[in-house]
């Protein structure tokens, strides 16, 4: 079985984060949530997997990823000259495919299951294809997937009355008839190919689609909301160790993970979940967590830190509550002044704020 994992789009709903870069570089947990599901394809023993690149920094992704040796894979990437739909997208591996069964995630899909056994199943089963499914508060979002007596009867993307509360996540098990389906779809209102829209029809030609409910967590991180939360329920799994400098009088609570020669000076309080990356400092006074990130080389003074992501080499100087707020790579923001007690931020990479 092969891999296929998303890696354009132009993250329209994350600007400014996205400006720089693909959302699927965003780190969660200090790591590209890209970077998720290449495990978890990993994990089911697929080794050969193509990248499906497009967009605002596909040299990133290249650089990131490279050849896949380091992470004991091979990488294929596939250009998409501009976002035409998942379906398109997908098409566009027909070669990579040749014919073998194969598997498809969004790379901006967080999941805690794994899928071994779903690959499993798959590969032994004779079904043309297998989606993953799993309930929702908001269906409207979403593909959804209408289920009776145990059969999908029918799949709808972003219904304005859903039939149901089942959300067709980013995680397909498809065979190569996918691809005499896709040949003939048209597009939709988006002007985008739709998988829904081809599972669809696949389902009304042969009901030979099988589905799994996914009872962990899944997240499909499109807003910075998403991406939030996603972020404070990875590092909750995460087992908890510190590998830097701690000073006097610091109190950690709950699940707290620091990084090499990271240094927690005197009268720092950090609440768990947290995780800290390597060579960052945290100054004295500074309260961190919960549900907070802090990436490498990042210096944090004064404020209080909750609820949020702040990514590699970042400097932070003011006092203040910062609360649900997303700090792209290389930011700053200075103040020397006492603020309002609670600010929110969205930045892109390299800004540069001064109070």
């Amino acid at each position: 079985m092969k891999g296929i994992i998303l890696h354009g789009g132009h993250g329209t709903r994350l600007r400014p984060l996205t400006h720089t870069g693909p959302k699927q570089l965003l780190p969660i947990a200090n790591k590209p949530m890209s970077e998720y599901c290449i495990e978890s394809i990993k994990e089911a023993g697929i080794k050969d997997i193509a990248i499906i690149i497009g967009g605002i920094g596909s040299k990133k992704v290249r650089e990131y990823y490279g050849t896949g040796e380091k992470f004991g894979l091979s990488f294929t990437y596939i250009e998409q000259d501009s976002p035409k739909g998942i379906a398109h997208a997908i098409h566009l591996c027909k070669d990579f495919v040749n014919n073998e069964k194969f598997l498809v995630f969004l790379g901006d899909n967080i999941i805690q299951k794994s899928i071994n056994e779903f690959a499993l199943k798959f590969e032994k089963s004779n079904f043309d294809a297998t989606i993953l499914l799993c309930k929702v508060d908001n269906p409207s979002r979403f593909g959804i997937a209408s289920v009776k007596e145990g059969k999908i009867i029918k799949i709808i993307e972003k219904p304005k009355n859903p039939s149901s509360d089942l959300a067709v996540t980013g995680i397909y098990f498809l065979t190569s008839k996918i691809f005499e389906i896709i040949d003939n779809l048209k597009p939709s209102w988006r002007n985008e190919l739709e998988i829904t829209d081809a599972l669809d029809i696949l389902l009304e030609k042969n009901h030979n689609l099988s589905y799994e409910i996914i009872t962990d967590y899944w997240k499909d991180t499109g807003t910075p909301e998403d991406i939030i939360h996603a972020n404070g329920q990875l590092i909750e799994k995460m087992k908890d160790s510190f590998l830097g400098i701690r000073e006097n009088n610091v109190k950690i609570d709950g699940n707290v993970i620091v990084g090499k020669n990271s240094i927690i000076k005197s009268d720092v309080i950090i609440k768990g979940p947290v995780i800290i990356g390597e060579n960052c400092i945290v100054n004295s006074g500074t309260v961190i967590g919960p549900n907070t990130s802090i990436g490498d080389n990042s210096n944090i003074s004064k404020c209080n830190v909750m609820n949020s992501i702040i990514m590699k080499n970042c400097k932070i100087n003011l006092n203040v509550n910062i609360k649900n707020s997303i700090i792209s790579n290389y930011s700053e923001i200075i103040s020397d002044n006492q603020l309002s007690a609670e600010k929110v931020f969205l930045l892109g990479e390299g800004t540069k704020i001064f109070f």
